[in-house]
């Protein structure tokens, strides 16, 4: 069996970028991982790029018509509140949500 095949991917960075990275013991991995970290944390409409086409609006507005964005007053995040489902909007940070779905109070 064959082992996967690995591509290689360069990209530009600026001599402090270079320099700090330098001081990484396994720069490949790091790199692979702060990847893997932005791709998770990615708008799932935009994809990255922080701009939305017409579609993307339309659909938007659609959505938003019965939601809106809210700061929480706990942790200050925003975050969607949903106008059908008041008990989906409570918004309490990650480890509370955990704990409580554990049985735990939080």
């Amino acid at each position: 069996m064959s082992s996967p095949k690995h591509s290689i991917v360069t990209f530009k960075a600026d001599a402090s970028l270079i320099d700090a990275l330098r001081a990484v013991p396994n720069r490949s991995s790091f790199i692979r991982s702060a990847v893997l970290a932005a791709l998770d944390n990615m708008c799932p409409l935009c994809q990255g790029s922080g701009i939305l086409n017409p579609q993307q609006r339309n659909h938007w507005a659609e959505f938003s018509a019965d939601h809106k964005v809210e700061e929480c007053d706990d942790c200050h995040e925003w975050h969607l509140v949903c106008a059908h489902d008041p008990a989906a909007n409570e918004h309490r940070p990650r480890r509370a949500r955990r704990r409580s779905r554990r049985g735990d109070s939080s």
